[in-house]
């Protein structure tokens, strides 16, 4: 059984961990601290440097020391400047790092300018870490422009898709969740990493479950040059999904967290801790280190609103497989728990400040950053069963086949009644019409709490752009209530290197175009997706339009790569987020 505690609890245990920030030298008691290295310690800048988190006065600075000595007391250097030679430094300090904070440090860099670009480093000793460059938000602003990723597993593939961030001139990278993996080496998505040379270290090649297991594998991600590039260029504004700490995770459980394993909410406080230490997030408050939930103001243009959609206050996902009898799927029990409206997903209190935030807002622009699809990804019930049977093992051709004339028949089928075909019997409607949720871990699994804030968006009639991540595949819908109401838009991501559909339906890749033709016929909301290739999301506001752009590379598995120009997706939408322009290149 699961421990249950109570948030006040949860709460206390964490008031002394969780990467809080770094304090001044002259508060910290630090005598004992070395400033420089010596004949026993050395030291080095091995992991970057990074920010994050940007307001129009401050901006968080973050990089981590690696001694030989673990149980050395660090004092170390920042600086803060309007050029990369530091000849203009604004803002300089000492900070103290130690073993309990893993030789982190977090610096909330305050009394900045508003839209200002700067560059930081950190200095202990004679050596220098990088020098990073980052950026304050606006108070006032025409435009603003994001790239959204998510979903980087390091055995997987190599990171060339930040490695292409970090060359687009954008204001900040909103990552949206599974920054690692928690699997060991014999786990999800390995299969090519000898070959890659992307093995997990000895040390930290089982599930991790104990904070310096968590550590360890922050440290080994944050090894690659290409994460660290994207670091050093851009500032971050990051929420963490479910590979933060384990595969499926709700408030008091996860898929891939079995009893033999321990206490979960140890291992959740773990995660946490090391999520803290290592990312550049600046906590919601000096004794909250929990909530992520938090705004970004682009002066009056966008509102960014950040979501944790996943740890902290996240019903138990629903099962179709709990609801199977003798005689098939109880389906009148799964419709009572599935429009449950006790289930949630983001907590009431998460949900009251949301609606909250919105009914303020007086952006031009509503943009809501959260880790699942919002869109109801509901398909026909037979092929959704089709699904189960191919993702279950290794479909034969046969079975390959019989799934593509369903489909051929389907979307034909829904053609038709598109069309008002008046031959169509009622079976062959209901062939299209019985439809399912396809994935209960996102949205579609708390389908009352999706209506209260869409009845809240349509009451409202604000500009909403929903953002997207962990489903490894890019996706753009039209997002409406049960009653019809257009409600906002939703623009998903593809991953960095975890696989998409392409895994999952074990489908050659010249099939694939077919199915993502029949997943925008069937489903009502989509209008785009791409189901097999790694990239990212670029959106460009300004006060008449939202312009997107999915870009992919074509390979994360050679040694060489090129972007995909032949697939990449352009969606223009005026302020009413009506189409302008729709371009999609495909080979």
């Amino acid at each position: 059984m699961t421990a249950k505690i109570s948030r006040r609890e949860l709460i206390q245990k964490s008031l002394f961990g969780f990467g809080a920030l770094s304090l001044s030298a002259g508060f910290t008691g630090c005598n004992n601290s070395s400033d420089k290295e010596s004949n026993a310690l050395k030291v080095s800048f091995d992991h970057g440097v990074a920010s994050g988190d940007p307001l129009q006065d401050r901006v968080i600075l973050w990089t981590r020391l690696s001694p030989n000595e673990a149980s050395a007391r660090l004092q170390v250097t920042w600086e803060i400047a309007l050029d990369d030679q530091f000849k203009q430094i604004v803002k300089t300090d000492k900070v103290t790092t130690a073993a309990a904070q893993d030789f982190t440090v977090k610096v909330d860099a305050t009394g900045l300018t508003p839209n200002q670009n700067y560059f930081y480093r950190f200095i202990f000793g004679d050596k220098k870490s990088p020098v990073g460059q980052t950026k304050t938000l606006p108070t006032s602003t025409s435009k603003v422009s994001f790239a959204v990723c998510s979903c980087s597993n390091y055995p997987a593939g190599y990171f060339y898709v930040y490695r292409e961030i970090a060359k687009q001139n954008v204001d900040v990278v909103i990552h949206l969740g599974d920054y690692i993996y928690e699997y060991g080496a014999d786990g999800y998505a390995t299969e090519d990493a000898a070959k890659l040379g992307r093995t997990l270290a000895a040390d930290n090649d089982q599930e991790i479950i104990k904070l310096d297991d968590y550590r360890k594998r922050y440290a080994l991600y944050r090894n690659d040059k290409d994460l660290q590039a994207l670091h050093q260029r851009h500032p971050f504004i990051v929420v963490w999904d479910d590979h933060e700490l384990a595969n499926d995770t709700w408030k008091e459980g996860a898929e891939n967290h079995q009893e033999n394993e321990g206490s979960f909410l140890e291992r959740k406080l773990a995660a946490l801790q090391a999520y803290f230490e290592w990312m550049p997030i600046r906590p919601v408050s000096e004794t909250d280190h929990l909530n992520i939930y938090r705004q970004f103001d682009f002066g009056n243009l966008v509102q960014l609103t950040m979501l944790d959609t996943r740890i902290l206050a996240r019903d138990k996902q629903l099962d179709y497989a709990d609801y199977l009898t003798a005689s098939g799927l109880d389906i009148q029990k799964f419709q009572q728990d599935l429009t449950n409206p006790a289930r949630t997903l983001m907590g009431y209190t998460q949900r009251d400040w949301l609606l909250g935030k919105l009914q303020q807002s007086t952006a031009t622009w509503n943009v809501l950053g959260q880790q699942i699809l919002m869109t109801k990804m509901l398909i026909p019930a037979e092929l959704l069963l089709s699904l189960a049977e191919i993702t279950s093992g290794n479909p034969s051709t046969d079975t390959l086949n019989q799934m593509t004339t369903q489909i051929t028949e389907l979307v034909t089928l829904k053609m038709r009644l598109k069309q008002g075909d008046p031959s169509l019997t009622e079976q062959e409607k209901a062939r299209v019409l019985t439809v399912a949720p396809y994935n209960l871990d996102a949205w579609d699994g708390y389908f009352a709490e999706r209506e209260i804030l869409y009845g809240t968006l349509a009451q409202l009639k604000k500009k909403v752009v929903v953002l997207a991540g962990d489903t490894h595949n890019a996706w753009s819908s039209n997002l409406y209530s049960k009653d019809g109401a257009f409600v906002g838009v939703e623009l998903a991501t593809s991953s960095v290197s975890s696989p998409g559909m392409e895994k999952y339906l074990n489908i050659p890749t010249a099939q694939l175009q077919q199915f993502e033709f029949a997943f925008t016929a069937l489903i009502d909301e989509l209008n785009y997706c791409n189901l097999n290739q790694r990239g990212y999301l670029l959106v460009h506001l300004d006060e008449a339009q939202v312009q997107s752009q999915w870009m992919f590379v074509d390979s994360i598995k050679t040694a060489n790569y090129t972007v995909d120009a032949s697939r990449q997706y352009q969606l223009e939408l005026d302020v009413n987020l009506l189409p302008m322009q729709t371009v999609q290149h495909v080979a």
